[in-house]
């Protein structure tokens, strides 16, 4: 019998903070002590989260270090610079999951031109599927998870990069997103009435907060100077990600291209590459912490194209979070998660 760990998840009452409380529902090591917000302190989870019926009872405590103190594992799901100002005063021997942005970035220079403010380090890096980077997790007490744009990028690029199909110089990517990706808060330009029927690009130029993190993995699978066009898409779906991306090669041909990528995700148990013809559609990883990717050759222009589709909210944020659990544990990695989406 596994023995049970205690958990605590601050930031219960947002997108990213119901989807761990969800997966963690379905898992057979943890035991969910304590859940925490900011706002909506003294109510009970199921008031604000009502799809979370086995916590529905539990009360929403305040965020603070004492109240998060004496669990295991502590998962921050966090609105940006909370986690940095909040870590210092959490038990060292806990294991912490961050899934905001706040420790993602190894370099400080990236950190001052897209965010600004003192840098406040890097933690390990929550992507398993990383070459290398499970032993990293193994031991960690820290862990910073991936932006949901930077998971759907890396995994659609990591075979190309890693087996030197191409070096990362000229990389485009257009990637759609549902709108849950903005959070939870009230915006204008996500109203029902707004973005129903419509899409929109935003982030143009390469301004958007993932792309220093996409090229901090490009240069991790190998790419020695890569350089990045990177434009996302708001679209008029709840969640979801699909992120087309494209690279220049030479002297490739579609079947050596398949060949690298099926290689690469042979022993992954979340990445499938989908059989030839067969594209990636966000609504078939819906819920999941499934990767569904795709490549081909687009010989005319000389570049590889390749697609890749993830559950924003799990794959993209919470599943990674509880997949890297798992390995800091020494949990089996899939526990607790699927690969089998929800239909319809």
């Amino acid at each position: 019998m596994i023995e049970k760990v205690s958990v605590a998840v601050a930031g219960c009452t947002g997108y990213v903070g119901g989807e761990i409380i969800r997966l963690l529902a379905a898992h057979p090591g943890v035991s969910l002590r304590t859940v925490t917000a900011h706002a909506n302190v003294g109510v009970r989870l199921g008031d604000v989260q009502p799809h979370l019926g086995t916590y529905a009872g539990m009360m929403v405590a305040d965020t603070t270090p004492e109240t998060l103190a004496g669990h295991d594992v502590v998962f921050l799901a966090l609105p940006h610079g909370v986690s940095a100002e909040l870590a210092p005063g959490l038990d060292p021997g806990a294991l912490v999951l961050d899934s905001g942005a706040d420790f993602r970035l190894t370099s400080a220079d990236d950190w001052a031109a897209f965010y600004g403010g003192p840098y406040p380090g890097a933690w390990p890096y929550g992507l398993p599927e990383l070459p290398g980077q499970r032993a990293t997790l193994a031991t960690a007490r820290r862990i910073a998870g991936p932006g949901c744009y930077v998971t759907a990028v890396t995994l659609a690029l990591a075979p190309a990069i890693a087996g030197g199909l191409a070096d990362g110089h000229d990389t485009v990517v257009v990637a759609a997103s549902g709108t849950s990706g903005a959070g939870k808060a009230p915006k204008p330009n996500l109203l029902g009435s707004e973005i129903m029927g419509s899409v929109s690009a935003y982030g143009v130029g390469g301004v958007h907060r993932h792309v220093p993190e996409m090229l901090q993995n490009l240069r991790a699978l190998g790419a020695p100077a890569p350089t990045l066009s990177f434009t996302p898409l708001l679209v008029p779906m709840t969640r979801g990600i699909l992120a087309t991306c494209t690279v220049p090669v030479a002297g490739l041909t579609e079947a050596q291209a398949r060949e690298a990528y099926e290689r690469f995700y042979a022993d992954e148990p979340f990445v499938t590459v989908l059989p030839p013809g067969q594209w990636p559609a966000t609504a078939s990883v819906l819920g999941s912490n499934a990767v569904h990717v795709q490549v081909t050759l687009d010989a005319a222009a000389g570049r590889l194209v390749a697609v890749a589709a993830i559950d924003n909210l799990t794959k993209g944020t919470a599943g990674a979070a509880i997949q890297s659990m798992n390995i800091a544990l020494g949990f089996p990695e899939t526990m607790g998660l699927t690969r089998d989406g929800v239909a319809p």
